[in-house]
């Protein structure tokens, strides 16, 4: 007889606290606010740009930082662990082995092609969706106190591909609450015109799909190698349908090339016309943009928007490029 499901209640505030990873190096470089945006739900949304010290923007700190958190998306903390431990048996210091380390986790992350005018386009798109999902790996832990329960780098479905799904999955743990934050990103570079309005149509339209994916996704990775052994029984209890107090919520974040431009007299000034561009855009969402959350309008009140207009993406981009050794 098969032996009873024994009920999960998920972690504690002490060890999600333990396995956050550092993000605060890189969100100095950001300057953010929470409002509603006159976005739906009505919920303090999150408006970002890269910061700003007096007139001059942390465009090449923000780089040098996010780059800096690629091993954490990359690596789990067993998984850096275990590889450490490896390269220090090789007779490697602890330092080279962290440089080592470092360098094994920006190979696995521009595993791109290179070769003829297709594949050059094909690389852009995914080096600005990695671009994004690694923001959004950020953001998800420091501003929602979310670990990574996947981590998507470290999943392949055949040699040399990544798997297709979530762009993240995080827990949290709320009110009691058992919270599981699937997010997805949507980075645009055009520069010719202001991408918003698609990024943001497609993120909702892509994270429902996500949701409703989620059960069969967590089946493929449940029982392998690509969680911290704290968050195996979270996974796996979800899944079995014995964690308790669960619920599910959404992040979308869209980041994407600003065409308004606004004149740079000071910090203050220019953080709040940055601000004031993002309450525009978002004051014209289409109400149709909405409507695939029809039938899920519980669901739909738990959506997170983050909102980061670019100016010069794709030359941003072309220096998060050059930062990991394309």
């Amino acid at each position: 007889m098969a032996e009873a499901l024994v009920e999960h209640n998920g972690l504690t505030a002490e060890e999600l606290q333990r396995l956050l990873t550092h993000t605060q190096s890189f969100i100095n470089h950001v300057y953010h606010v929470r409002q509603d945006f006159k976005l739906k739900p009505s919920e303090k949304h999150i408006g970002a740009c890269i910061n700003h010290v007096d007139m001059k923007e942390y465009r090449q700190e923000f780089v040098d930082e996010l780059v800096n958190t690629i091993s954490e998306w990359v690596y789990s903390q067993r998984q850096a662990k275990k590889t450490i431990d490896e390269l220090i048996k090789e007779g490697r210091p602890d330092q080279n082995a962290q440089s080592k380390l470092r360098s094994l986790a920006h190979k696995k992350f521009r595993h791109l092609h290179k070769n003829g005018a297709k594949d050059k386009e094909e690389e852009r798109l995914l080096l600005q969706g990695q671009f994004g999902e690694l923001l959004l790996f950020n953001f998800l832990q420091h501003f929602y106190q979310a670990i990574p329960l996947l981590r998507k780098m470290a999943i392949t479905t055949s040699a040399g591909q990544e798997r297709f799904g979530a762009d993240a999955i995080h827990y949290k743990k709320e009110n009691g609450k058992n919270i599981l934050l699937l997010g997805e990103s949507k980075a645009y570079t055009y520069n010719k015109s202001c991408q918003f309005s698609t990024a943001f149509q497609k993120a909702l339209s892509s994270i429902l799909t996500t949701y409703l994916d989620l059960n069969k996704e967590l089946d493929l990775y449940t029982y392998d190698d690509f969680l911290d052994p704290e968050l195996e029984g979270v996974a796996r209890a979800y899944k079995n349908g014995t964690l308790k107090d669960v619920e599910i919520h959404l992040a979308c974040l869209v980041a994407y090339s600003e065409t308004k431009t606004f004149e740079k007299k000071s910090e203050e000034q220019i953080k709040a016309d940055i601000i004031k561009i993002i309450s525009d855009r978002c004051g014209k969402v289409k109400e149709e943009y909405y409507q695939c959350f029809s039938g899920h309008l519980t669901l739909f009140s738990r959506i997170n928007y983050i909102i980061f207009p670019f100016w010069g993406l794709e030359d941003l981009i072309g220096e998060f490029k050059k930062a990991i050794g394309m």
